[in-house]
């Protein structure tokens, strides 16, 4: 049974996650469940889920044990974090969790994109297991393990998003709801945006040390 906390849980991701543990409940147990402003959304996890800590932005009232997410992760029965937070926000507890010796799933770019460095020698320094939830770069992590030589090249293409085929001077002028219409994935405003705007594809184009952790 591995027991997880989930930060981000009202997210696409979040919501993601919580459907693999409630079709796997022999498998994984939620004790932590961290959101921002979706209260209501919380609050029928919480009462799903039955996590003895959670926490959310501007407070909200749940019977769960309040906990901040950087105290949260380093609890001795957490043994993996999924963050899917957006934003700096993420940084503070995906470091905490490394530094506890916990395994990690990131799903937030923007926390190697701010502080790469720093994130892969924290999880080398304490042991932690650092794992890629996000398509891309999950598929080449998992394509890159076990193999004996380092790959000298990697290349990522963009698939098509809502302005695949719009002529370049119509884009100027593209609405918000038009960059939301992924025209194939069903995801959350801003990684929606993202996507459409290609800004996303910056992010996968970090790259860390050669002695990063895999």
């Amino acid at each position: 049974m591995k027991r997880i906390v989930v930060l981000g849980s009202t997210g696409s991701i979040g919501v993601q996650t919580l459907d693999v543990v409630r079709a796997l409940p022999e498998s994984f147990a939620i004790v932590g469940l961290a959101a921002g402003w979706n209260h209501g959304l919380l609050a029928s996890q919480l009462a799903e889920f039955s996590p003895r800590m959670a926490w959310a932005d501007g407070g909200g009232s749940f019977d769960a044990e309040r906990v901040g997410m950087e105290d949260m992760v380093t609890e001795p029965d957490v043994d993996l974090v999924m963050v899917a937070t957006t934003g700096r926000a993420g940084l503070g507890p995906t470091l905490a969790a490394l530094r506890a010796g916990k395994q990690v799933a990131l799903a937030n770019k923007e926390v190697i994109v701010m502080a790469g460095e720093v994130v892969t020698e924290t999880a080398r320094a304490h042991g932690a297991a650092l794992l890629p939830v996000d398509s891309e770069p999950s598929a080449i992590w998992q394509c890159l393990r076990g193999e004996e030589q380092p790959a000298r090249k990697l290349t990522l293409t963009a698939s098509g998003g809502p302005f695949r085929t719009r002529p370049l001077d119509e884009i100027a002028g593209a609405t918000p709801a038009e960059a939301l219409a992924h025209p194939t994935w069903a995801m959350g405003k801003k990684i929606s945006v993202d996507s459409a705007t290609l800004s996303a594809w910056a992010w996968k184009t970090w790259s860390p040390s050669p002695r990063s952790t895999s």
